[in-house]
C-alpha cells in the first residue's frame, strides 16, 4: 500500500499498525530516507540498536550470501521482543534489489516469521522497479516515497530543531538560512546543529539576519565554496588550490566536505526545479545561487543529472563520516573526494 500524505506518513512512522509487516522507504533524498527509517525502526521494535533483536543488512551482504535475507527474516527474536530486519540498498546491485522484492512479497504474505518487521531503505526507485511495485501492491507493506524538502518544510525543520535548544530566528534570519541551507535532509540537519552551537544552546536567543553574518560568512566569496564549484565543474587543479587555500585560512576537512555537499544539494535543487518545467536561470535564482556564479552553475546543471548526483551521495556521506573520526587525515579525505567529483564531472563533458 502507498502512504503519501504527510499526516498519514507521520502517523505510520510513529505507530505502524499491527497488521503491517514491512515498509519500503525510498527517494533521492537519502538523508530524509534514513531519518524516516530511524523513526520507524524505533517504533517497530523496543530497541532498534539491540543486536539480538535487529539485523542490519546491505546489498553487499546479499551479494556475499544470497540466503542471508531469508534467514534473518525467518529467525525468531532471542529475547522475546519484535525482531527487526533492516536492509539498506545502494542502488548499484540489481540482484540485491530483486532479492529484496522477492523477500518482501513472501514476508508480506506471512511466509517468514510473521512477527518480524522488514524495513527496506532505497534511493530513487522508478515506477518500473520490481521492489517498488511489490511494496505498493502488498497490503501488509507500506511504501513511502521521500521527496526533496520544499522551503516551507526546511523552515519548519529549522524552527523545530532550534526550539529544542530554546533558540529561534527572526523572520529575516529564517528566510536567509532557508535560502542558504542545503536541501538534502542529512546535510541540512548537520548545518542546523552547527547553527545551534553558534547561537548557544539554551541561551534563548532570537537571532536576526545581521547577527548571523559571522556564521554564514560571505559564502559565494569563500575559498571552500569556490573549490566546490571548481570540483563539480571538472576543474581539478583549481579545486585543489582552493582547498589548500582554505586550509591555510584555517578550514579543515569537515568544512571542505560540507562545502562539497552543499554544492551538490544546490545542483540537485536546480536540476529538480528544471525537470518540473522551471527555466534554468529561474531555478538557479530559486536555489540561492549568487549572481557571479550563475553562468557556471547553469553550465554544470546542464551536465549533472539526478542519477549522477545520487551515485555521488554515498561518497559524500562516507567522506563526512571519515572526517569526523579521531586521527583521520580529514584534509586528504576532502581532497580525494574533490578529485573523485572532478573526474566524474570531466566524464560528463565539463
Amino acid at each position: 500500500m502507498i502512504i503519501s500524505r504527510r499526516a498519514e506518513i507521520d502517523r505510520f512512522l510513529d505507530a505502524p499498525p499491527a497488521g503491517v509487516r514491512a515498509a519500503l522507504i525510498h527517494g533521492r533524498d537519502r538523508g530524509q530516507v534514513r531519518e524516516r527509517a530511524d523513526r520507524l525502526a524505533a517504533a517497530a521494535t523496543a530497541d532498534p540498536d539491540d543486536p539480538f533483536d535487529t539485523a542490519r543488512l546491505t546489498d553487499a551482504d546479499i551479494d556475499r550470501d544470497p540466503a542471508v535475507l531469508d534467514g534473518e527474516l525467518t529467525a525468531q527474536s532471542l529475547v522475546g521482543g519484535r525482531r527487526l530486519v533492516r536492509l539498506r540498498l545502494s542502488g548499484e546491485r540489481a540482484a540485491a534489489e530483486r532479492a529484496a522484492a522477492d523477500a518482501l512479497k513472501t514476508h508480506a504474505d506471512g511466509g517468514f516469521n510473521p512477527d518480524a518487521f522488514f524495513l527496506v531503505e532505497a534511493g530513487a526507485l522508478g515506477r518500473d522497479s520490481g521492489l517498488r511495485r511489490a511494496a505498493e501492491r502488498a497490503g501488509a507493506c507500506a511504501a513511502i516515497a521521500s521527496y526533496e524538502d520544499e522551503p516551507g518544510d526546511v523552515a519548519r525543520m529549522i524552527r523545530q530543531s532550534l526550539a529544542k535548544d530554546n533558540l529561534s530566528l527572526a523572520p529575516d534570519a529564517l528566510e536567509l538560512v532557508v535560502s542558504r541551507l542545503p536541501h538534502e535532509r542529512g546535510v541540512a540537519r548537520q548545518e542546523i546543529e552547527r547553527l545551534a552551537l553558534f547561537l548557544g544552546p539554551g541561551s534563548g536567543v532570537a537571532a536576526t539576519a545581521e547577527q548571523l553574518a559571522p556564521f554564514l560568512g560571505v559564502e559565494p566569496e569563500a575559498s571552500l565554496a569556490d573549490a566546490a564549484q571548481d570540483a563539480f565543474g571538472g576543474k581539478l587543479a583549481h579545486a585543489q588550490a582552493g582547498l589548500r587555500r582554505a586550509a591555510a585560512e584555517g578550514e579543515g576537512g569537515p568544512a571542505a566536505v560540507r562545502a562539497l555537499s552543499a554544492h551538490a544539494a544546490r545542483l540537485r535543487r536546480i536540476v529538480g526545479l528544471a525537470s518540473s518545467g522551471t527555466g534554468l536561470a529561474e531555478a538557479a535564482k530559486a536555489a540561492g545561487v549568487f549572481w557571479r556564479n550563475e553562468k557556471e552553475m547553469l553550465r554544470q546543471a546542464r551536465a549533472w543529472t539526478y542519477g549522477d548526483l545520487d551515485q555521488l551521495s554515498p561518497q559524500l556521506l562516507d567522506a563526512d563520516r571519515l572526517c569526523k573520526q579521531t586521527g583521520s587525515p580529514d584534509r586528504l579525505v576532502a581532497e580525494r573526494l574533490a578529485m573523485t567529483i572532478a573526474a566524474r564531472a570531466r566524464r560528463l563533458g565539463l
